[in-house]
C-alpha cells in the first residue's frame, strides 16, 4: 500500500518498518471524518493503537511542508497508565516520527525527575508519561501544556481502574480549550463516558472490537486441575508449548515469588515482575525477555500492564482472574497485531461452574481440555527435536573433525540416541498429575497386584489438608513400603482410605505400629485395617479409632509441611508445596502443626 493520504514523512516510517497496510483502528482514525475532531476510540489491546492515535495527531503536529516547528513547549501530550506502557509509546512515536525528527520527552514514575525536568526545559514535540508524574512536573512548573494542540489517554479504563482519575481531570484543566482530546479504551464503561462528556466536544466514536470479547487471534483454552497440582500443570503447560516466550499471571506479590523461585529451580529461564519490584529490576526482566535470556514471565495483573512482547505466545491464567476484564487485559499480552497466540486458564475442580459462568456470560469462547501429561510432552519433544536436526545447518571444520572422531569410537546409531539423551537432559522434567483423590477407583478392574487387597484408615482427611503429596510419603514411611505397593486413595472429610496388597498387608501393618511406638515423624497419626471397600465403610459409623499404641489421636494433623517432610523420605526435590493461589484449597500454608 502506498499510504497515499498519509504525510510523506509518516508514510516511509511505515513503508521502512515493514508496514503494507494500515489496521483497522488506524485506518479509521485518518479517514476524513475523523480529522480534527475529538475520538472516543474502542480497540482491542494489540491492534495498533499507538500507530493509530501517532497518525491522527499528525495534522497538529506537522505543517503544510510536512515538518515539526523548534521544540518549545509540547505540541502533544500522551497519559498512559504504567511505565511500562509510557516507554513502549514513546519508542513507538519515536520511529513514526524518526524523519521529522521529532523531540520526545517521557516522563514516568521511578526514573529520575531532575533529568525530565531537564528534557522539558530543552524543549519537546511530544510528551508521554503517566498520570502521577506528569501532575507533579505540571504543579512544580516544569510541565508548561498552553501550548498543546492535541491531548490523548491511552488505555482510559485502566487509568480510572486504577485511581487516576484526579490526575487525569487535573492534567487535562491545564489545557487549552481547543485543544483535541482523543481517548483510547477497550470498554466503556459509565466513568469512561462521564470523563469524555467533561472534556470533549462533539466526538466521534470509533469502534473496531468485536461484539465477543475474545479476540480473534487468540486460542481460548480452559483445563481442570486438581487444586495442589496446579504448578505441576504450569510446568507441563510450559513444557508442551515450548513458547518463545510466556507470560504466567498471578493475583498476589507473593505467588508470584513464590512461583518464580519454584520454576527457577525446575530450571525454566524466569524473571518476575511485581509491585515490589524497583524500575530497575523492571527494565532488566524486560531486557532479559527482549533478547531471549529469559522465556518466561511470572506477573501480577498491574504489573504486566501495557507490556508488549512480539515474541509472546502463550498466557497461563494461573489464578483466575477476578472477571471477564481481568481475563480481557491479562489475555491481550498475546495474538498481538495480526499474531496468534493461545490462553490457557487453569481452574481447580471446585471452581469449574464459577468458571463455565464467567466465559459463558462473557462470551469468550473456550475449549475445555486436560493438562499436558507426561507422555504428551515427550511426543513433543521428540517432534520438535527431530524437526530441528533434520534441517540444514552450517557446519564449521571442528564439527566435522570431532564428528569423525566419534563415529571411529562409537556407530553412528549411539551417537544419535546420545544425541538425542543430551538435548532432554537440558530440558526442566515434567511433573506427573494426579487425577484427583478418587481417580484409580475408576479404573476399569484393579491394575495388576491389585486383585486381593486390605484396606487401610487414617485419622487424617480434608479438614486437616490431606493431600496425597504429602500422605503418600507419610505411609511408605510408616509401613517401609513402596509408591507401587500402595493403591487406590480415598480422601474424605475427616479420614483417608487407601488400599494394599493382601499379601503384604500383615507385613505392613507391623511396620506401621512399630514405627508409631518408636515415635516416627507422623506418629500421632492413626492406621488400621477395615473391612470391605471404604464407599460401603463411609455409610456406616464414622467414629475414629484409637491408634494401635493406646495414646489418643491428635486431631492437630500431621506436622507443618506434610509427614513425608524432612531428610527421611518425602516428595521429590522438584515437587512443589501446595501452590497458595485462590482455588488451591484447604489452609493456605499446608498442614498445621503437630502438638506431639
Amino acid at each position: 500500500m502506498a499510504f497515499d493520504t498519509l504525510p510523506p514523512i509518516l508514510a516511509q516510517a511505515l513503508t521502512t518498518k515493514g508496514y503494507e497496510t494500515l489496521t483497522e483502528v488506524q485506518a479509521s482514525v485518518i479517514e476524513p471524518e475523523a480529522i480534527g475532531r475529538d475520538m472516543i476510540v474502542s480497540a482491542k489491546t494489540g491492534s495498533g493503537k499507538t500507530v493509530a492515535f501517532g497518525l491522527a495527531m499528525a495534522g497538529e503536529l506537522l505543517n503544510e511542508e510536512g515538518r515539526l516547528p523548534p521544540p518549545a513547549w509540547p505540541l502533544a501530550l500522551v497519559i498512559a497508565p504504567t511505565r511500562e506502557l509510557a516507554l513502549q509509546v514513546s519508542r513507538e512515536l519515536e520511529w513514526l516520527y524518526a524523519g521529522a525528527r521529532a523531540r520526545i520527552a517521557t516522563c514516568v514514575g521511578g526514573m529520575d525527575a531532575a533529568r525530565e525536568r531537564k528534557a522539558l526545559a530543552q524543549g519537546a514535540h511530544i510528551v508521554v508519561g503517566t498520570p502521577g508524574r506528569l501532575r507533579d512536573h505540571l504543579e512544580r512548573g516544569a510541565l508548561d501544556l498552553s501550548a498543546l494542540k492535541t491531548a490523548v489517554l491511552d488505555e482510559a479504563d485502566e487509568m480510572l481502574d486504577m485511581g487516576f482519575r484526579e490526575d487525569l481531570e487535573g492534567i487535562l484543566d491545564a489545557t487549552p480549550d481547543g485543544r483535541r482530546t482523543l481517548l483510547f479504551s477497550a470498554t466503556m464503561p459509565k466513568p469512561i463516558v462521564a470523563l469524555a462528556r467533561r472534556y470533549q466536544k462533539d466526538a466521534l466514536q470509533i469502534a473496531t472490537t468485536s461484539t465477543e470479547r475474545g479476540h480473534g487471534d487468540i486460542s481460548y483454552q480452559a483445563m481442570t486441575v486438581a487444586p495442589s497440582d496446579i504448578e505441576n500443570a504450569v510446568v507441563n503447560l510450559l513444557r508442551f508449548h515450548e513458547a518463545e516466550t510466556a507470560m504466567l499471571f498471578c493475583a498476589t506479590r507473593d505467588n508470584v515469588r513464590h512461583l518464580h523461585a519454584s520454576l527457577t529451580e525446575r530450571g525454566f529461564a524466569a524473571v518476575a515482575l511485581s509491585g515490589e519490584h524497583s524500575q530497575n529490576e523492571r527494565n532488566h526482566a524486560l531486557q532479559a525477555l527482549r533478547d531471549r535470556r529469559a522465556r518466561v514471565c511470572v506477573a501480577t495483573d498491574v504489573a504486566a500492564r501495557g507490556i508488549d512482547l512480539p515474541t509472546l505466545t502463550l498466557v497461563v491464567h494461573v489464578e483466575i482472574p477476578r472477571d471477564a476484564e481481568t481475563m480481557q487485559h491479562r489475555s491481550g499480552r498475546t495474538g498481538r497485531a495480526g499474531k496468534k497466540g493461545t490462553a490457557v486458564l487453569i481452574v481447580p475442580y471446585p471452581r469449574r461452574r464459577r468458571v463455565e459462568g464467567m466465559l459463558k456470560g462473557a462470551k469468550i469462547p473456550v475449549e475445555w481440555t486436560s493438562a499436558p501429561s507426561k507422555e504428551a510432552i515427550a511426543a513433543q519433544d521428540a517432534e520438535r527435536l527431530r524437526t530441528r536436526l533434520l534441517e540444514p545447518m552450517e557446519l564449521e571444520e571442528s564439527d566435522w573433525a570431532l564428528g569423525g572422531e566419534l563415529l571411529e569410537a562409537k556407530s553412528a546409531k549411539e551417537i544419535a540416541a546420545m544425541l538425542v539423551r543430551s538435548a532432554r537432559a537440558a530440558l526442566p522434567a515434567p511433573e506427573e498429575l494426579l487425577d484427583g483423590s478418587d481417580a484409580p477407583a475408576r479404573r476399569e478392574g484393579p491394575r495388576p497386584g491389585f486383585e486381593d487387597t486390605q484396606w487401610f484408615r487414617m485419622n487424617i482427611g480434608r479438614t486437616q489438608n490431606a493431600d496425597p503429596r504429602w500422605i503418600l510419603p507419610l505411609i511408605c514411611r510408616r509401613g517401609h513400603v513402596s509408591r507401587g505397593d500402595i493403591g487406590a486413595i480415598r480422601i474424605t472429610a475427616n479420614d483417608t482410605m487407601f488400599e494394599i496388597p493382601k499379601a503384604i498387608s500383615a507385613k505392613f501393618l507391623a511396620a506401621v505400629r512399630r514405627t508409631g511406638e518408636a515415635g516416627d515423624e507422623g506418629a500421632d497419626v492413626m492406621f488400621d485395617p477395615i473391612d470391605g471397600a471404604p464407599r460401603e465403610e463411609a455409610r456406616g459409623n464414622r467414629k475414629q479409632l484409637r491408634p494401635a499404641n493406646g495414646d489418643r489421636p491428635n486431631r492437630s494433623g500431621p506436622p507443618r509441611g506434610g509427614p513425608g517432610a524432612g531428610s527421611r523420605g518425602g516428595a521429590s526435590p522438584h515437587s512443589p508445596r501446595p501452590f497458595k493461589g485462590a482455588g488451591a484449597g484447604g489452609p493456605r500454608k499446608g498442614p498445621p502443626r503437630s502438638r506431639g
